[in-house]
């Protein structure tokens, strides 16, 4: 082998010095990655997925610190996979064990890789977001999981090494056959006369794509260790694997990619989920290295795929999964979904006619109704305790979750849960309590609510908000200086606390007041004219 260094790598000389990738030997790309990484002292972050690309880069990365003499392998490689903690849970399992495989490889090499897992923090969670604040599932057109869940932990963490090592660069599987708009963009960054581009969004962060130019024959080749050639049949021309290099499905930090190559197989030629590091990255929606609870696609194939090939015990899941898909559909919008926003206000969608900004009477819902999170949140804790059943050591929500979502739904702007169901719902479900926070806030018994509830609207008033103004009142009370109460209060007040019919009726009533008025001025204007036209003619004669 010529192009690279070779301290290492007896094991695996014939293949890099034999085998092609895209055009080039496999010894070219160790090199060029042996020659990145000494040029410089800023550490690598390198974005693991636990997909194919992710692991064929990371295979890549281990060769060529192999091949480096121990005094080279001056500067640490970080390998960070990110956990929604709503992955696929094949998958968890997957990347967990990839993990700890690789930790176990470095420290018998001698390499300075170490492998950590990022997950989000407890109130940016999917479940606290959607069963606490009532977000709806996520769609195409608001993808709100996407940044809090996955960009946002990987942020944090390549931060925290910007923090502590000045500037880093991070590794990315990314290829242009995967992703042409993702290879636009760092394109786009790319520093002239370097192998690394500038990150999108992270100052003294940096981009290396060593694997961009590869096709998926490549990446499955460096993956199985094995020979490739095309080959005529029959049936067109095949791809044929030979294991000439006794190496098949190794992973140089010890184990199998047979595992990998088993998540694939049968998938439809679905994808992988990458590393999500800014907003350019794809959706993971249809992958198997998604989110079980991704509703960005109407139908998840890779999850059907999965159940249909023996993976029964996800058919729980995937129904779950459905039930969230049918409620993002426009027709039953208002029937799971707020008609106000989290703000307290019904939004109006408006129409443009002549310039101006007119609005309808519809409006835009806002997050799922209490009643129907309650409904969700029972569902899914009924799940787990059927997949615990068949020894499925999964949880679909974790308890630091649980406490938030009870502290989201304790503190809803618009539908306080004043019974606090949440330890009830599941004391019902497991037959036993958690660790659940005393609620010296809340202020009503269920009886006293219900009375509320009751009385209130006899006197036209809105029960929730004069819950609300009674919260407000004792959560200041006893304050030496109670300032801004007022503000507090006229805000609360100016609320939209009627139903969607009796303020879309206001909103008519004064939309036909307004053109009234504006028909009016509009009159008087007419008549003004016609007075100041009949004076100048006076003056005239």
């Amino acid at each position: 082998m010529t192009l690279a260094k070779q301290y290492d790598l007896d094991e695996y000389i014939e293949f890099i010095e034999q085998e092609e990738f895209a055009g080039r030997q496999l010894s070219e790309y160790v090199a060029s990655v042996q020659r990145v990484y000494l040029q410089d002292t800023r550490p690598w972050v390198i974005g693991y997925s636990g997909g194919k690309d992710s692991s064929a880069v990371m295979v890549l990365v281990y060769l060529a610190l192999l091949g480096l003499k121990p005094e080279e392998r001056h500067k640490h490689v970080f390998v960070v996979a990110s956990d929604t903690l709503v992955e696929t849970p094949i998958v968890v399992n997957h990347v967990s064990r990839s993990l700890e495989a690789i930790q176990k490889g470095a420290t018998r090499d001698k390499l300075p890789i170490t492998s950590h897992k990022v997950v989000p923090k407890t109130n940016q969670t999917f479940w606290a977001n959607l069963l606490g604040k009532g977000y709806p599932a996520p769609t195409r057109n608001f993808r709100w999981c996407t940044e809090r869940m996955k960009i946002d932990p990987v942020s944090s963490f390549v931060t925290d090494k910007v923090s502590q090592y000045d500037e880093v660069i991070v590794v990315l599987g990314s290829r242009s056959q995967e992703s042409a708009s993702r290879a636009q963009v760092i394109a786009k960054h790319k520093i002239d006369g370097s192998d690394l581009a500038k990150h999108t969004t992270l100052s003294n962060a940096f981009i290396y794509t060593p694997i961009d130019m590869w096709g998926v024959d490549d990446v499955w080749k460096i993956l199985r260790f094995c020979h490739l050639e095309q080959q005529d049949t029959p049936y067109g021309i095949k791809n044929k694997w030979f294991d000439k290099y006794d190496l098949e499905w190794e992973t140089p930090w010890g184990g199998k990619n047979l595992v990998l190559w088993n998540l694939y197989k049968d998938s439809s030629g679905q994808g992988e989920c990458p590393m999500v590091i800014d907003e350019t990255t794809p959706s993971c929606g249809n992958s198997r290295f998604g989110c079980w609870t991704c509703t960005v696609v109407t139908k998840d194939r890779a999850m059907e795929s999965l159940v249909q090939n023996g993976e029964t015990w996800m058919l729980p899941l995937l129904k779950f999964r459905n039930i969230l898909s049918r409620s993002t559909s426009p027709k039953l919008k208002k029937k799971y979904r707020n008609h106000i926003r989290r703000d307290g206000r019904l939004a109006f969608k408006t129409l443009r006619e002549d310039g101006e900004k007119i609005l309808t009477d519809d409006y835009t819902t806002g997050p799922y109704k209490l009643k129907y999170r309650k409904l969700a949140m029972k569902l899914l804790l009924t799940t787990q305790k059927q997949l615990s059943a068949k020894q499925k050591d999964l949880e679909l929500i974790t308890v630091p979750e649980l406490y938030a979502v009870r502290h989201e739904w304790l503190n809803d702007p618009n539908e306080p849960d004043w019974d606090d169901e949440l330890p009830m719902i599941f004391r019902e479900i497991f037959g036993f309590d958690l660790d659940w926070t005393v609620d010296d806030t809340n202020q009503f018994s269920q009886q006293e609510s219900a009375l509320l509830s009751e009385v209130a609207p006899q006197h036209g008033i809105s029960p929730q908000m004069l819950k609300k103004l009674i919260d407000l009142e004792v959560s200041m009370s006893g304050l030496t200086r109670r300032v801004g109460i007022f503000n507090k209060i006229g805000r609360l007040i100016q609320q939209d606390w009627d139903s969607a019919e009796e303020i879309i009726k206001e909103n008519k009533h004064n939309r036909q007041k307004q053109i009234n008025q504006s028909r009016e001025v509009q009159s008087l204007m007419e008549e003004l004219d016609m007075i100041t036209a009949s004076l100048e003619q006076e003056v005239k004669l």
